[in-house]
C-alpha cells in the first residue's frame, strides 16, 4: 500500500505540471494579469491539494514586502507565466530529489562512510549554432569534470612512474583548465561570469545588456599599468556582432549569447506561492515544501514583528538562490564526492547519425574525441611516456634487434634490457628503465617495430632462397632418378621379351600354383588361428576358475559367520528361556540358509570340476597345436628364402612410396602458392571493381568513338562493295569482248580475287568492332 501511494504521489507530480501548462493568462488594459478560464487551475489545486483562491492570489496578486510594509502587488502577464513556469521547474526538481533520496534509503546506506558503486552520467559538451545559459552551464560542468579526468588520470601516471622508480618532475595537469572555471566561478577582485549574473539580478535596474556590458570591462579590457592579467582574460573573447561573449573551452570556442540570462537564473517564485504549498492538504507536497513553512502572514499593528521575522527567516534559510548558485552548490558537492572514491571513466562515441551498421562518420567522431575530452587526455599522456613494456616481453620481441648482446643462460631482466637499448643506441632521454618496466616516450616503439620488420623481411627472403635452392636440387634429383628407373624398366622388359617364349619359362609359371607351398601357408594359418583360439579359451576358462574360488571363499566366511551367529543364539537360547521360541524359528531359518548355500557349493563345486576338465582338454589340445606348430616352423625355414624376395619388392615399392610423398609435398607446396595466388587474385580482384568505376567513363568515350569508326568502316564496306560490282560488270564486259585476251583476263580476274577478300577482311573486322562493343555494353552494364 506505501509503494503505490508513492506512486500515486509521483504520478500526481506530473499531471500537476503538466494542467500548469495549460493554464491561460490574460492581461487587462492597465497590464494586469488576469485567469479568464479557472477551469485548469481548479484540477491543478485539486491535484496539489491548495484552495483554488489563494493559488490564484500567490500568482496575480502576491503579497510582498516593502520596507517595512506587506503590500499587495499586481502582476504582469509575463510576470505570471515566469512564476507558473518556475512553479513547474520547482515542481519537478522537488520530486526528483525526493525519488533519489527514496532509492538510497531503499538500497540501505546508513552512513557516508558505507561503500557504494555509483554512475555518473552527464550531457557531453554542447557547441550549437546559438548557444544560452544552459549550455554555460553544461559546458561549466563538463570542463570541472575534464579537470578532475587529467588530475587523475596523470596522478596515476605518476604514480606508476614513482612505482617504478623513475626520475620525473610531478606536473599538475589539473590546472591547465583552471583559467577557464576562474572566468565562470571566480568572485572577489575579479568577479566571474556566474557571480556577476548573481550580482545583476540583485540590481533593481539591470538587464541583459549592462550584464554584457560590465563582462566586457572587466573581461576584455586591457589590466592597469604594472599589473598582469588575469589568466581567464585569454580566455574571453566579446563578440563583434551579437550581444554576448566568446569563452575557449578545452573543445574550442563557443559564442554564447545573453538574452533573457537575467530572467533565467533569478528565481521568481515568491514566498505566498510557496507557503501557500506547504499547507497543501496532500502530505507529500507539504513535505516537498516544508522547508518554506511559516507562520500567517501577520496584518495591521504586528507589521514591523511579521517584518522582523520575514528579515530573519530570509536571513536563516537563505530565500533568494538564484540558478547558479545551486548549480555550483551541486557541482562542489559532486566534486567533493567523486574526489572520495576511485572513479573509472567510460567514453561513448556515436559512430554515425544514421543508426546505421559498418558507418563511421570521421567528422562526426572527431567532434566528440575532441568535446568528451580524449584528445586532451591523449596531449597529457604524449608527455610522459606513453608506452610501456614489462622487461620479458621487450627481450622477447626485440632480442632479434640486438644478436650476440645477451649471453646464453639466465640474466637479469634490467641488465638485459640495458644492454639492448645500448646496442640500439637509444637517446637516453626518449626511454625509462624502471624496476619491472621499461617507459618510451611517443613513437619509439613505432621505430623499433619498423627495424623489426626489417629485419624479419631481411631473414625471411633468405630463408625463402634457401628452400627454393632445396626445392630445386631435389626436383632435379627426382628428375635423375627417374632417368635411371626408366632405364631399369627397360632392361627388364627386354628380358622379359627375351623370357616369354622360353619353354623353361613357360613351364615354371605353370607349375608354381601347383607347389605345396602355397598349402602350407594356408594350413599355417589355420594352425594360427586355432592356436589362439585355443590360448583364449584357456585364459578365459583361467579367469572363470579364480572367480568361482573366490565366491567359495566368500560363501565359506558367510557359513563360518552365520554357524557363529548360530552358536551365539544357542547360547542366549540356554540363559533366556522366553526367547527360546523366537531362537527356534530363527534357527530353524539359518538351518535353510544353510542348505541353500551348501546346494550352491555343490553347484559350485561341479562347476569347477567341469572347468579343470576343460582345462585339461585345453592343455592337451595346446601339446597336439604346440606340435603342428613346430611342424610350420619348419616350413617357416623354407619360406624365409620366398619371403627374402618379397622384402626386396617391397624395398623397391618403398623407394617408389616416397618418391610419390615428395611429389605430394611439391603439389602441396604448389597448393599454398596456389592459394597465395587466389589472395592476390582476391586483391586485384577488389581492385579491378574500384577500377571499373574509374573505368566506366573512359568505356562510356570509348563506346562514342567506337559508333564513329562503325559508322566510317560501314561507309568504306558499301563503297567496295559498289567497288566490286563494278569490276565484276567490266570482267563480264571484257570477257565478252576480249575472248581472245585470255591472260589479261586472268589477271583481271585475280584482281577481282583480291579485291574481294579484302573486302571479306574488312567484313571480319566489322564483326570483331560489333563484337567488341557488346563486350565493352556488358562490362559497363
Amino acid at each position: 500500500m506505501e509503494l503505490a501511494q508513492e506512486q500515486l504521489d509521483l504520478f500526481r507530480v506530473v499531471a500537476a505540471v503538466l494542467h500548469i501548462g495549460n493554464i491561460a493568462i490574460a492581461s487587462t488594459r492597465s497590464d494586469d494579469a488576469t485567469m479568464p478560464d479557472p477551469s485548469q487551475a481548479e484540477r491543478v489545486c485539486h491535484l496539489l491539494g491548495i484552495p483554488l483562491s489563494e493559488f490564484t492570489k500567490a500568482v496575480l496578486r502576491p503579497r510582498v514586502l516593502a520596507g517595512r510594509e506587506w503590500v499587495t502587488q499586481a502582476r504582469t502577464k509575463q510576470q505570471a507565466l515566469e512564476e507558473l513556469s518556475a512553479l513547474c521547474k520547482t515542481l519537478y526538481e522537488k520530486s526528483f530529489g525526493m525519488l533519489v533520496d527514496r532509492i538510497n534509503r531503499a538500497l540501505d546506506r546508513p552512513s557516508s562512510k558505507s561503500t557504494f558503486i555509483g554512475v555518473l552520467d552527464i550531457a557531453g559538451f554542447e557547441i550549437f549554432d546559438i548557444n544560452g545559459y544552459e549550455q554555460l552551464l553544461i559546458n561549466y560542468t563538463n570542463e570541472k569534470l575534464q579537470q578532475f579526468f587529467n588530475h587523475h588520470m596523470f596522478v596515476l601516471e605518476q604514480e606508476e612512474y614513482a612505482r617504478e622508480g623513475i626520475e620525473w618532475d610531478y606536473v599538475n595537469f589539473g590546472l591547465d583548465l583552471q583559467p577557464t572555471i576562474d572566468l565562470i566561478e571566480t568572485s572577489g577582485a575579479t568577479i566571474g561570469v556566474l557571480s556577476l549574473l548573481d550580482e545583476e539580478c540583485i540590481m533593481p535596474k539591470a538587464t541583459d545588456r549592462t550584464f554584457t556590458n560590465k563582462l566586457h570591462a572587466i573581461w576584455a579590457s586591457e589590466p592597469p599599468a604594472g599589473e598582469e592579467p588575469h589568466a581567464g582574460t585569454f580566455k574571453y573573447e566579446p563578440t563583434r556582432f551579437e550581444q554576448g561573449f566568446i569563452v575557449h573551452h578545452y573543445a574550442g570556442r563557443v559564442e554564447y549569447r545573453t538574452d533573457g540570462w537575467l530572467e533565467k537564473n533569478k528565481d521568481p517564485l515568491n514566498d505566498n506561492l510557496t507557503r501557500v504549498l506547504a499547507g497543501s492538504s496532500e502530505h507529500y507536497i507539504a513535505s516537498l515544501f516544508a522547508d518554506f513553512a511559516d507562520a500567517p502572514l501577520p496584518t495591521g499593528n504586528n507589521a514591523l514583528h511579521a517584518a522582523t521575522i520575514g528579515r530573519k527567516r530570509m536571513t536563516k534559510k537563505g530565500a533568494f538562490r538564484t540558478v547558479g548558485q545551486r548549480h555550483k552548490e551541486q557541482l562542489a558537492s559532486l566534486m567533493g564526492q567523486l574526489q572520495a572514491t576511485q572513479p573509472h571513466f567510460v567514453r561513448c562515441i556515436v559512430p554515425n547519425t544514421l543508426k546505421k551498421p559498418g558507418r563511421v562518420d570521421v567528422p562526426l567522431v572527431l567532434d566528440q574525441l575532441r568535446c568528451n575530452g580524449v584528445l586532451e587526455g591523449i596531449r597529457i599522456a604524449r608527455l610522459g611516456y606513453p608506452n610501456r613494456l614489462p622487461f620479458v616481453e621487450f627481450r622477447q620481441r626485440y632480442e632479434v634487434l640486438t644478436p650476440g648482446i645477451i649471453p646464453p643462460g639466465y640474466m637479469d631482466g634490467r641488465k638485459a634490457c640495458l644492454r639492448m637499448v645500448d646496442a640500439l643506441e637509444l637517446d637516453k632521454s626518449i626511454f625509462r628503465i624502471g624496476t619491472s618496466k621499461i617507459f618510451f616516450k611517443a613513437g619509439v616503439l613505432a621505430e623499433l617495430e619498423e627495424r623489426r620488420d626489417a629485419l624479419l623481411f631481411d631473414i625471411f627472403s633468405r630463408l625463402q632462397a634457401v628452400a627454393r635452392r632445396f626445392t630445386a636440387r631435389r626436383q632435379m634429383m627426382k628428375i635423375l632418378n627417374r632417368a635411371v628407373a626408366i632405364r631399369t624398366i627397360q632392361r627388364n622388359a627386354r628380358i622379359y621379351g627375351e623370357l616369354r617364349d622360353w619353354p623353361w619359362w613357360n613351364l615354371y609359371t605353370k607349375v608354381r600354383p601347383l607347389l605345396a607351398a602355397t598349402r602350407n601357408d594356408d594350413e599355417l594359418r589355420k594352425k594360427e588361428a586355432e592356436l589362439l583360439l585355443a590360448k583364449e579359451r584357456a585364459e578365459r576358462d583361467l579367469r572363470e576358475r579364480e572367480a568361482l574360488e573366490s565366491l567359495k571363499m566368500r560363501l565359506e566366511s558367510e557359513k563360518r559367520k552365520v554357524e557363529e551367529d548360530l552358536e551365539a543364539e544357542r547360547a542366549v537360547g540356554l540363559d533366556k528361556d522366553a526367547l527360546l521360541e523366537r531362537s527356534k524359528k530363527h534357527e530353524l531359518e539359518l538351518e535353510e540358509e544353510i542348505v541353500a548355500l551348501q546346494a550352491d557349493l555343490d553347484t559350485l563345486d561341479s562347476q569347477l570340476d567341469r572347468a579343470l576338465k576343460l582345462q585339461k582338454e585345453s592343455e592337451e589340445k595346446h601339446k597336439t597345436l604346440q606340435q603342428a606348430f613346430d611342424q610350420a616352423a619348419e616350413h617357416l625355414v623354407r619360406l624365409e628364402g620366398e619371403q627374402q624376395e618379397w622384402h626386396e619388392r617391397e624395398v623397391k615399392l618403398n623407394k617408389e612410396l616416397d618418391e610419390a610423398l615428395e611429389d605430394l609435398d611439391i603439389l602441396a607446396a604448389e597448393k599454398e602458392m596456389l592459394e597465395k595466388q587466389g589472395e592476390e587474385l582476391k586483391n586485384l580482384v577488389a581492385q579491378r571493381d574500384e577500377d571499373l568505376a574509374r573505368a566506366k567513363e573512359r568505356m562510356e568515350l570509348t563506346m562514342s568513338d567506337l559508333d564513329t569508326k562503325l559508322v566510317t568502316e560501314q561507309r568504306q564496306r558499301d563503297a567496295l562493295r559498289e567497288k566490286s560490282d563494278s569490276l565484276e560488270k567490266e570482267s563480264r564486259q571484257l570477257k565478252e569482248q576480249l575472248a581472245e585476251m585470255a591472260r589479261t583476263a586472268t589477271d583481271y580476274s585475280n584482281m577481282i580475287k583480291s579485291k574481294e577478300q579484302q573486302a571479306d577482311k574488312l567484313a571480319d573486322e566489322l564483326d570483331k568492332l560489333k563484337a567488341e562493343r557488346e563486350a565493352l555494353l556488358r562490362e559497363t552494364s
